[in-house]
């Protein structure tokens, strides 16, 4: 099977021109820096509801000129079906990363939610089926396991949603096999476990805990865990996650697609032992964070108690290989918060 590193290669030597769905946004950015540094074509969607401007001012920073000049972005919303249709009318592949993330977001206000992650999803993919673009890719969650008590956590098992959030992600993967036994639509599902890294936000009410508290450790604020700590995820770095959109849209085995599958490095963390390893990677940048302690509260509302990934799915029929573990990509995170958090 092709390794990562050759499909690489392949796109360099072959570019395509790609749409990525809330480039602004954390993973959005990421996907779109590793494909401009691949010198493709890349067409970026986002309203900035949740992406920033500043996260596009980074990338083109990273990248040489040439590599930005490839980049073409549309301010935009994916509720509205002729934006979709402008965004995919060249696109050969497209990475639907764009919705409404946080459970709790979607437990105070689902409405929202729904529009973005279900009517905004259904548009993407009428639009995208009526370009004839090759490979729909789009981000699933691991919400969708819901209650089901197994672990690690297979494709084909899955609980009663405990959210908003995961019912519509549930809904999105529905939307997919439907269009794919319908019209004959090429989908792939990315269900991702609790990706992390540089660029993600740590500020506003419904920041991911890593970020939030690289912040906290780094600005003397407390640092909270919701329930006694011994919750525990499968946490998964950035770039382990662009590996698996690029290998899934690319991927030439037909057996492949219109396929879900787990996107995690396949080991779990608990809040506990998270907070400790983000603690040693802060205090000897900050001192004040040597003695720190989390401040423990309630279990928060739509939360699993323990997450875990079986990959052997996406390893065998995608080739996905995770390269960072748990604390490799703490270690680069780190250097980035830092970076943010200590400048100037």
């Amino acid at each position: 099977m092709t390794t990562y590193q050759q499909r690489q290669q392949q796109l360099t030597e072959n570019p395509h021109t790609w749409l990525i769905t809330g480039v602004a946004g954390f993973i959005g950015s990421n996907l779109l820096e590793t494909l401009l540094r691949l010198d493709q074509r890349v067409v970026g969607l986002d309203n900035f509801s949740t992406g920033f401007r500043h996260n596009l001012d980074e990338v083109r920073n990273l990248v040489t000129d040439e590599q930005w000049r490839r980049f073409s972005f549309i301010e935009g919303d994916i509720r509205d079906m002729e934006t979709c249709r402008r965004a995919c009318a060249k696109a050969d592949y497209v990475l639907h990363q764009a919705a409404l993330g946080s459970v709790p977001r979607s437990i105070e206000d689902p409405v929202t939610t729904n529009a973005n992650n279900i009517s905004g999803f259904l548009n993407m993919l009428v639009a995208a089926r009526d370009a004839g673009v090759k490979r729909f890719v789009y981000a699933a969650s691991s919400s969708t396991y819901g209650d089901h008590p197994d672990l690690p956590k297979q494709e084909e098992k899955i609980g009663n949603p405990l959210s908003p959030y995961a019912v519509t992600k549930l809904v999105n993967e529905l939307y997919a096999r439907v269009f794919a036994r319908t019209y004959g639509f090429r989908t792939i599902g990315l269900r991702y476990f609790n990706i992390f890294g540089q660029r993600q936000d740590p500020d506003g009410a419904y920041a991911a805990v890593i970020p939030k508290w690289f912040a906290g450790l780094l600005k003397d604020e407390p640092v909270y865990i919701n329930g006694d700590g011994e919750t525990s995820r499968d946490f998964c770095f950035i770039d382990n996650c662009v590996q698996a959109n690029i290998m899934a849209a690319t991927v030439e085995d037909d057996r492949a697609t219109d396929q879900v599958y787990n996107i995690a490095f396949g080991q779990r963390t608990t809040l506990n032992e998270l907070f400790v390893l983000i603690r040693e990677r802060v205090a000897p940048e900050h001192s004040g964070a040597a003695t720190a302690q989390p401040v423990y509260r309630d279990f928060r509302a739509g939360d699993v108690r323990h997450s875990l990934a079986d990959i052997s799915k996406a390893a065998e029929l995608l080739g996905y290989e995770p390269a960072y573990s748990v604390r490799d990509g703490l270690d680069r995170a780190a250097r980035w918060y830092i970076r943010r958090f200590t400048a100037g």
